[in-house]
């Protein structure tokens, strides 16, 4: 590439990322879209094998799509719901029991009781709101519908996304094409090769990493579960999903646990089985699941994960957070390849 070739590309890199950061209250459904269609692609493909048409695969890929979300639904909200309202209900025993257990090194250590409410009002104030028939319902309501236009905006991004993933999902394949048919010929097999290695990386990570998110707020939740401890889906699931930030998922799981222990056992012996919770899982992700499902294909050291959905979320907000991994994931085979070729250059020579 020429000087002016590769100083049109950056301008062109740069106006797109401006864009992205323009437009990025309107993006959401776009990238669920385009990231269902991503996903949803490998099946279709399989099935146009069998002699399906293009439509009909897809039509078949989201009603399991579609399936799956619901049974998820049903099976997981009325688990959290349960344990949420076991834990607004608690909210005062464990205030009372940071009271008599905390308060007295505090006072003395500081000269401040941070945990000095008056626990009646806590306790009929949280029950009567609890009780109420659509009471916590009815002010969450009230607070979405006091803005018009934000709950349009919101039943606009819902409705929209599975429009975008059907379009994608459909015409996949075209576009790729397309795109293809758009790269200079003099660099069309560079760029395949460099984009078939992305589509690896991207996939291994997308894929990978959701069942390793799953599996994990799965054994968290069970193992907590045995241990009868009452936050354990809710405590288990949450782990599971801060685990597409290596560690975080542990350090997030063990501390919630931990506490949730302490505050309903009162015991060490619990605060142990908890260690050995979180600490087989963390076994069973290192040495089975991510070489399993993930591999070395991404070559993210987890310091670098951090920094990029730290960096992501600073410079995009929450579209920031979620494009963070797989751009990083991409950007580091741009890396690879610019590191052999400085490797092979005369420069380096």
């Amino acid at each position: 590439m020429s000087t002016l070739e590769k100083t049109f590309a950056l301008l062109l890199l740069a106006a797109s990322l401006f864009a992205i950061y323009l437009l990025q209250p309107i993006l959401m459904p776009f990238l669920v879209g385009i990231a269902l269609a991503y996903l949803g692609d490998p099946i279709v493909d399989r099935l146009e094998t069998f002699g399906l048409s293009r439509v009909i695969g897809v039509l078949i890929v989201f009603v399991v799509f579609l399936m799956v979300f619901v049974g998820s639904l049903l099976i997981v909200v009325p688990v959290l719901i349960r344990e949420t309202g076991a834990l607004i209900r608690d909210i005062p025993a464990f205030v009372a029991w940071l009271q008599q257990t905390t308060s007295p090194y505090l006072v003395e250590l500081f000269g401040v009781d941070p945990f000095d409410l008056n626990l009646d009002s806590l306790k009929k104030r949280i029950t009567s709101d609890w009780q109420e028939t659509g009471g916590i319902v009815g002010r969450i309501l009230s607070k979405v519908t006091a803005s018009g236009v934000a709950l349009l905006a919101t039943i606009a991004n819902i409705a929209l996304t599975p429009v975008v993933a059907f379009y994608m999902l459909r015409d996949w394949d075209h576009v790729m094409l397309r795109i293809r048919e758009m790269i200079p010929r003099d660099l069309v097999d560079r760029v395949v090769s460099l984009m078939t290695e992305c589509d690896e990386v991207l996939s291994a990570f997308l894929r990978g990493q959701m069942l390793i998110m799953i599996l994990l707020g799965c054994i968290y939740a069970m193992g907590l579960t045995l241990i009868g401890l009452k936050l354990a889906f809710l405590i288990g699931m949450v782990a599971g999903l801060a685990s597409i930030v290596p560690y975080l998922g542990f350090f997030v799981g063990i501390i919630a646990a931990s506490l949730a222990a302490l505050f309903q056992f009162q015991d060490a012996i619990h605060l142990l089985y908890v260690g050995v919770i979180f600490g087989l899982g963390q076994m069973i992700e290192g040495m089975v699941l991510t070489p399993w499902l993930v591999g070395d294909r991404i070559g993210l050291h987890p310091v670098a994960v951090i920094f990029a959905v730290l960096a992501g979320g600073q410079l995009f907000g929450f579209v920031g957070v979620l494009l963070a991994l797989p751009v990083a994931a991409v950007i580091m085979v741009f890396v690879r390849h610019l590191h052999l070729s400085y490797l092979s250059s005369e420069y380096y020579e």
